[in-house]
């Protein structure tokens, strides 16, 4: 059996597996024409190009200073955790991705050139329930899995169940997501201008 895996920051996975990042802001890698989210469950396979200090929130600089510190893709990654899908939500106004900030751990900066960046097309906010995988799961990397993609194909099944956060305070997480970016919505009628 096989599952899917989507490749994202190790440091932005630790931040996930530690409580402290409960959404993802994703557009897709280069050779992609748009993001989107067909699997409601999948993998996470961490990544290092591209994962620089200066582009993560100041505290997360210094909690994941040994993940941001390789600069080189290994040959061989741990699988250390996989998500099920809660919620996407479209982003396209920088007052909504104001709101998310106690969200994430990407950079004030950074996160706007995410929403920048191929600006006909919505940044996707995956809100994602973390599970952790233990022991982790070894992926030995091929060719066909580096590269700027963000969705491949891994020779894993989805482990068992084991929640970073609790039923009650994940659910309490997402009516506070949910509640942020409809507080930083226009009303109808009102002009939004998409790149803040």
């Amino acid at each position: 059996m096989s599952a899917r895996a989507l490749k994202e920051w190790a440091s932005v996975i630790a931040a996930m597996l530690d409580g402290a990042q409960v959404v993802m802001l994703r557009k897709g890698g280069i050779g992609e024409k748009r993001f989107d989210v067909p699997h409601r469950e999948f993998l996470l396979l961490p990544t290092h190009v591209h994962q620089r200090a200066e582009l993560l929130a100041p505290a997360a600089r210094d909690a994941y200073a040994d993940l941001i510190g390789i600069t080189e893709e290994p040959d061989r990654v741990d699988l250390r955790a996989w998500c099920r899908v809660a919620a996407v939500h479209e982003v396209t106004t920088q007052a909504e991705l104001d709101a998310l900030a106690p969200f994430h751990v990407l950079g004030p900066d950074y996160a706007g050139q995410r929403l920048r960046w191929r600006p006909r097309h919505p940044l996707m906010v995956i809100v994602a329930r973390v599970h952790r995988i233990t022991p982790p799961l070894g992926l030995d990397m091929t060719h066909d899995m580096r590269g700027c993609r963000s969705w491949i194909d891994v020779a894993h099944d989805l482990p068992g169940e084991d929640a970073v956060i609790d039923d009650d305070a994940f659910a309490g997480v997402m009516g506070e997501v949910a509640d942020a970016l409809a507080a930083a919505r226009p009303m109808p009628g009102e002009h939004a201008d998409a790149l803040g």
